[in-house]
């Protein structure tokens, strides 16, 4: 027939079916095969290399999210400046912990899922829609998670109708919890968590919550051997990520030298930290 279409170019029926506004189930029910961990070995456990340490707050105007850069797998050091904080859309950010690859596949899939909702409903997906979605990622990635191969990410946005910043913590069978002022995840989270209980104060200033953050940061790889702490040899910073009213912003490498060395200049012949 002049002028029709090939069938080659036509999109497949399951394109064009009507369904949920969920990318990451479109892509479950025809194309399993692309989900995050698909295709590895269904037994026995694999050698991957895996994040450490994340870090949030809350603080006056949003939420602090801050990762270290560096990934090990056994007692080596796989990577030293990976990237461990993502934004994921607009008005919110995740930072990983766990299996690297999986990892870093979930978060391009949630980014891709924020930004299939929006188009589709047309409005931003609330901050707790945001973060069930990613609680059921996690979920499907249980299999995987039982053979060592987990994913423990940390989740943070600015909630435009309370009009505050907000932390969202996971465990690995999807579970999603909200956590108030602080919180950590990562190998090096228990450390973290110490220092952040003395540092963080209502009120903060955003300059001083990425300052809080970082010195908590310093402090786990202070302390375990998986988190890589500030590297001035090789220019190696944190990743950190802040969020507001104003969106997602990522702290130059100009800004995190300056608040590295000064902390430095505190902690000389006061390696604990104590005020």
């Amino acid at each position: 027939m002049s002028g029709a279409v090939p069938d080659s170019r036509r999109l497949p029926a399951s394109f064009l079916a009507t369904g949920s506004s969920s990318f990451s189930e479109f892509l479950g029910a025809h194309a399993p095969q692309l989900l995050p961990g698909a295709g590895l070995p269904e037994q026995g456990r694999v050698d991957v290399p895996h994040g450490t340490t994340i870090v949030a707050l809350t603080f006056a105007d949003g939420v602090v999210l801050v990762g270290d850069r560096r990934a090990t797998m056994g007692s080596f050091i796989a990577n030293r400046d990976m990237e461990k904080v993502f934004s994921a859309d607009e008005y919110s950010a995740v930072g990983i912990a766990g299996t690297a690859g999986v990892a870093v596949e979930m978060v391009k899939l949630f980014q891709v899922e924020l930004e299939h909702y929006e188009k589709i409903e047309g409005t931003l997906l609330s901050v707790e829609g945001k973060a069930n979605r990613l609680a059921a990622m996690i979920r499907g990635n249980l299999g995987n998670a039982m053979r060592g191969l987990s994913v423990v990410p940390l989740f943070v946005g600015y909630d435009l109708e309370t009009r505050s910043g907000r932390i969202f913590s996971y465990d690995l069978t999807g579970g999603c919890y909200e956590e108030q002022r602080h919180h950590s995840v990562g190998s090096g989270s228990l450390f973290a968590r110490g220092a952040l209980k003395k540092l963080w104060h209502p009120g903060l200033a955003e300059d001083q919550a990425v300052d809080v953050a970082v010195e908590a940061l310093y402090d786990a790889a202070d302390d375990d051997s998986a988190t890589g702490g500030p590297d001035l040899g090789r220019g190696i910073w944190p990743t950190c990520a802040v969020v507001t009213a104003g969106g997602v912003r990522f702290v130059t490498d100009d800004r995190l030298e300056e608040l590295v060395t000064a902390l430095l200049a505190r902690r000389r012949s006061n390696p604990g930290g104590a005020r």
